[in-house]
């Protein structure tokens, strides 16, 4: 599964709320939600966080491993 605790932490190192995110840069409060709930989220939205941000892919999401689909 896609884990989205990534984005929180850089959102918290570059100094972005969620309020600027909605308010400053056009996010939707959907999108915001889904990324709370791991849901997945369209490629051109990760590309947004990252000119955002000024970061890498890796800095917004990461690829955790299912556990039962190992056994």
């Amino acid at each position: 599964m896609i884990s989205y605790n990534p984005l929180w932490e850089t959102m918290k190192v570059k100094g972005v709320s969620q309020y600027a995110l909605i308010n400053k840069h056009g996010i939707s409060n959907g999108t915001i939600r889904n990324l709370k709930r791991g849901k997945p989220i369209e490629t051109t939205t990760i590309e947004k966080f990252c000119k955002i941000l000024d970061c890498n892919v890796q800095d917004i999401l990461v690829y955790v491993p299912d556990e039962e689909k190992e056994k």
